[in-house]
């Protein structure tokens, strides 16, 4: 099956998914806050560079939050994942390339002492899962 688009306009379209600042991060981040959790983003705590590039960063709890697109971190056993039927070899090597990665990137983490926590966006894209799964992470983070 060939692509609808032609190169240059996939190019293009791909150029602009955005990989931070995203609505379901934002939508992780209001929540935290408004519960009374501070924390910082990007990656870095104090200078140290953290693996993986966490979103949210919890030092007091020192604890990270990653929030997953369910296809571009190939989110097994979900609606929202499928290898594209076109250029299925590069989509699957990029695709479990990226979990492959994520899953080195949080074993680093728990071995310098980090938790980590991950939310994939198919947990928020209801109200009522969105705030199961927001509480959820709430209370985990108060129980440290």
């Amino acid at each position: 099956m060939a692509d609808v688009h032609e190169p240059a306009v996939r190019s293009y379209n791909m150029s602009r998914v955005k990989s931070k600042n995203t609505k379901p991060e934002i939508q992780v981040r209001k929540h935290l806050h408004a519960a009374g959790f501070r924390y910082t983003l990007r990656g870095k705590n104090k200078g140290e560079k953290l693996p993986g590039k966490p979103d949210i960063i919890l030092p007091a709890y020192k604890s990270v939050v990653f929030v997953h697109g369910c296809f571009w971190h190939a989110h097994d056993d979900c609606k929202f994942f499928k290898i594209p039927e076109t250029r299925r070899d590069f989509w699957k090597k990029k695709l479990l390339g990226n979990r492959e990665r994520d899953i080195k990137n949080e074993q680093d983490l728990k071995k310098r002492g980090w938790k980590v926590f991950v939310i994939w966006t198919c947990q928020l894209k209801t109200n009522a899962l969105a705030t199961e799964t927001l509480l959820e992470l709430e209370n985990e983070l108060s129980n440290q």
